[in-house]
């Protein structure tokens, strides 16, 4: 299950732009708490806490409970507005989750059993076609990461969504096709290989159509060049024997 962060927060009781401008002059971000069939609150959280979370690189799949003044909150990250020039945070919308909840995420996929898969040992290369797969996901039972195991896999075989295990109320957003999220592929050397003694065959197995071809042009084709003419054309133009007396 994942970790729940903490995180305080200020109620903001101004809104708008000038009210954003002030709170992040004085080190502030504004932000903004909804859902959970409440009305709106908006927030400020301190800046370089917040940064500091953004920072990790996985800022909006981590749920935090938010302090503010007291009142707890279980939220989740939905949105991080950026100053386009600097790239710095200037916004930020936390969704909240009551009890019972769901929520739709992008779940990192890891993998195991690389040291015993035959593909791997053969020299071949694991292609994962899927970095993360969207789940959705009970509040109370958000997973780091789902996991597949590479240690049957050999050289062409691919590891489904199907071949992974869910933690219980986690599903896929995809349900109507088994979809591929790794597959172990042959070296480039072996393909390049297989490409070339495809291409010697090929070859091989065109060369004496070819020749054949050559032997019987085709009807009312011109004779080439310096070729010698036919019988039939060489007695038409020879001249006629004198008749005996």
């Amino acid at each position: 299950m994942r970790e729940v962060q903490q995180l305080s927060a200020e109620a903001r009781n101004e809104t708008g732009k000038g009210a954003a401008y002030r709170a992040r002059q004085k080190g502030f971000i504004p932000g903004v708490v909804y859902g959970g069939g409440n009305d709106p609150q908006s927030v400020a959280v301190e800046k370089r806490t917040l940064e500091r979370h953004v920072d990790t690189g996985h800022f909006l799949t981590t749920l935090f409970e938010l302090n503010v003044a007291g009142a707890k909150t279980r939220v989740i990250p939905r949105q991080v507005q950026l100053d386009p020039v600097t790239d710095r945070v200037v916004h930020v919308d936390f969704m909240r989750l009551p009890k019972g909840a769901t929520v739709r995420l992008a779940i990192p996929v890891r993998f195991k059993g690389q040291e015993s898969s035959p593909g791997l040992k053969r020299g071949g290369v694991l292609n994962i076609v899927r970095h993360d797969v969207e789940m959705i996901c009970p509040a109370e039972n958000i997973p780091d990461f789902i996991e597949g195991d590479l240690s049957a896999l050999d050289i062409h075989d691919s590891l489904h969504i199907s071949d992974f295990a869910m933690p219980e109320g986690v599903v896929p957003t995809i349900r109507d096709r088994d979809f591929t999220v790794a597959s172990i592929v042959a070296p480039t050397s072996v393909i390049e290989e297989q490409r070339a003694a495809a291409a010697a065959a090929a070859a091989a197995a065109a060369a004496p159509v070819a020749e054949e071809g050559a032997a019987a042009p085709a009807e009312g084709a011109a004779p080439a060049a310096g070729a010698a003419p036919a019988a039939g054309a060489a007695a038409a133009k020879a001249p006629a024997a004198p008749a005996k007396k």
